[in-house]
């Protein structure tokens, strides 16, 4: 039997997801931790990159970052798209966009 001290404790638990959610959401969250997929995520926050781009505004090996896209497509962060043997890579949708520019903000404040 569970006790609450508090009253809105009852609201509280009606908000947590369950463990499946709660894990994928983990595992996407864990794809932020690290700095150099932050570069590339906010180096394609308002246009499409292609890797050598990316590599170049980031001072990094392309294989480096040809990795951390495989990454980033994998939990569907970014997108490809092919134009003859060039592949262009932008954010996947506005929610991620959304997610960098309030993080900034939180993080600023």
């Amino acid at each position: 039997m569970k006790k609450y001290l508090c009253g809105d404790a009852h609201e509280a638990e009606k908000n947590i997801p369950d463990d499946n959610i709660a894990s994928e959401l983990a595992d996407f969250l864990k794809i932020f931790a690290d700095m150099t997929r932050i570069k590339i995520l906010y180096a394609l926050l308002d246009m499409e990159l292609c890797v050598h781009d990316i590599a170049t505004i980031l001072n990094m090996e392309q294989s480096a970052i040809s990795h951390q896209l495989r990454l980033l497509r994998q939990y569907k962060l970014v997108k490809v798209r092919k134009e003859g043997k060039s592949s262009y890579y932008s954010l996947n949708d506005s929610h991620i966009h959304e997610i960098l520019i309030r993080g900034y903000e939180h993080i600023s404040e």
